[in-house]
């Protein structure tokens, strides 16, 4: 993936030549907007942290982590519940980054042990935040899926903003390996800020969904949104008239997906607009590879080539292995390659949603570039915006990670017009 705009070299320069490290950092960086890190807490991390083994850069961030839950704990100990909160949110994201760091250089009973540290960070920031917060249990199949719905407290029904018959409700789904807290900190708070009602989850293939119960993607996500949704209607102080959901990452393919089925949204946001989610997978595959995908009996080559392509590449075959799990990696790439073609939204599919749609289109978008404006055509039957973020904004890259602010007010100033028009 590249991040680097050659015509704004200042910004672009960039924070370590490994692309994925690099994004990680512009990631910590623009949640410090909504609270989710201290920029000098950040960029003291960094400093000295250099390109070699892997164990350094998670163990950074799980010190720093580790010392800012325990002030946290500190804060709230002694009745301090705002600096708590605040302490609270930073150390999920930090521990959260030295989780996914941890991926295929540490043990998984080591690495769980840090997911449920980011976990009870994240549970005391809703406990402490200046909000009320409540955990549901969301029922999926057999089981049931783990929420959290946060009401603003400084709104109050009957007001402008609540309406006599609740307030407007904005429901986010996460991306492929995105945090609950960093998806706080994509929307939520700005959310919040302005009198929502805000609804966060994991899904199947989802942080606790996948890493403590084994549940993998779907491709049909309005399995996933439609129950979501029924929940959600059950619980007070919503007006059912003003649902709106947003997507980020890959979840700019789900909700698209969902809503080609679920008509009960009033609005939405892809962050940005995905249409074939294999594109990112296949973008640096050689040519005759690819063209194996096509070829059932070439399975057992396709993998044996793939595999005398990964040998010395240890950061490669981890990234692939981190990507490849939520879809049942079992050691073939081939079929893990024939799932992950599965999640592509039809013309046929595009023409049934109904729903509104803000579609960002960042510059530099290296995972899914031009499917923003894809996915705009192919909505046949519903009004949709794309929004341009560009590097002399300061907002390029893939969810413009360090523009969260301009994303917020450009997205939200669209969802108050759209649902106030209702």
């Amino acid at each position: 993936m590249e991040l680097r705009h050659p015509t704004h070299r200042a910004y672009s320069r960039g924070f370590y030549p490994d692309d994925g490290r690099d994004f990680e950092v512009r990631l910590l960086l623009g949640y410090a907007g909504s609270g989710g890190s201290d920029a000098g807490e950040v960029l003291a991390t960094i400093d000295g942290l250099d390109d070699g083994h892997p164990d350094a850069w998670a163990h950074a961030w799980l010190a720093l982590g580790r010392r800012v839950a325990s002030s946290a704990r500190a804060a709230q100990a002694a009745g301090h519940t705002i600096s708590a909160a605040s302490a609270y949110l930073r150390a999920a994201n930090y521990l959260s980054t030295a989780f996914d760091g941890l991926d295929g250089v540490g043990t998984d009973s080591a690495r769980l042990a840090v997911f449920a540290e980011h976990r009870a960070a994240w549970d005391g920031f809703l406990e402490c935040g200046p909000f009320t917060a409540r955990r549901i249990a969301i029922p999926y199949e057999d089981m049931t899926l783990p929420g959290w719905f946060v009401r603003p407290d400084r709104a109050t029904e009957g007001s402008a903003t609540g309406g006599s018959a609740g307030r407007p409700t904005l429901v986010m789904v996460n991306g492929s390996d995105g945090s609950v807290s960093g998806v706080w900190c994509a929307g939520a708070r700005a959310a919040l800020d302005r009198g929502y009602n805000v609804l966060l989850f994991d899904g199947p293939g989802q942080q606790s969904m996948l890493f403590e119960h084994g549940v993998g993607f779907r491709p049909d996500w309005e399995a996933v949104l439609t129950p979501v949704t029924d929940t959600l209607l059950g619980l007070p102080g919503v007006d059912p008239d003003r649902l709106a959901v947003y997507g980020i990452s890959q979840a700019g393919y789900w909700v698209p997906r969902a809503l080609a089925v679920e008509h009960r949204y009033a609005a939405a946001v892809a962050d940005p607009g995905v249409v074939d989610v294999s594109a990112s997978w296949l973008a640096h595959l050689p040519k005759p590879l690819a063209a194996m995908l096509h070829d059932p009996t070439a399975a057992a080559k396709f993998d044996r080539d793939m595999k005398l392509g990964m040998t010395g590449q240890k950061a490669l075959q981890r990234m692939w292995v981190w990507r490849a799990r939520p879809y049942g990696w079992d050691g073939r790439y081939f079929d893990v390659l024939q799932k992950v073609r599965e999640y592509t939204l039809t013309d046929e599919m595009a023409a049934q949603i109904t729903t509104p749609m803000l579609i960002t289109s960042p510059e530099g978008e290296q995972f899914w570039p031009g499917q923003s404006e894809r996915l705009a055509a192919m909505m046949t039957s519903a009004r949709t915006v794309v929004v341009e973020f560009t590097a002399a904004d300061g907002a390029s890259g893939h969810c413009q990670p360090m523009a969260r602010a301009l994303t917020a007010e450009r997205m939200f100033d669209w969802l108050d017009a759209t649902l106030t028009s209702r």
